[in-house]
């Protein structure tokens, strides 16, 4: 055997036995976890019923004609 095959030979076992502790040190994948489970509760359904309306406001400045709205929650 010549010198040259000898340190190729030496520089393989080297390299190899360096690469084997590294890849033991990665943790096996972990399967992938189940997703979490969503619960609706169907509950009566509201919606909001709105009246809109122009008032007068009266400012310093001079009388000012503002909207105005009122809602609520109505079941349907």
């Amino acid at each position: 055997m010549s010198v040259k095959s000898s340190i190729a030979a030496l520089a393989a076992l080297i390299f190899v036995g360096a690469a084997l502790p590294a890849a033991a040190q990665n943790p096996p994948p972990r399967p992938p976890s189940p997703r979490p489970r969503i619960e609706v509760n169907p509950r009566p359904l509201l919606y909001r019923r709105c009246v809109d309306w122009y008032e007068l406001q009266y400012r310093p400045s001079g009388t000012v004609l503002f909207p105005a709205k009122h809602c609520w929650w109505v079941r349907g």
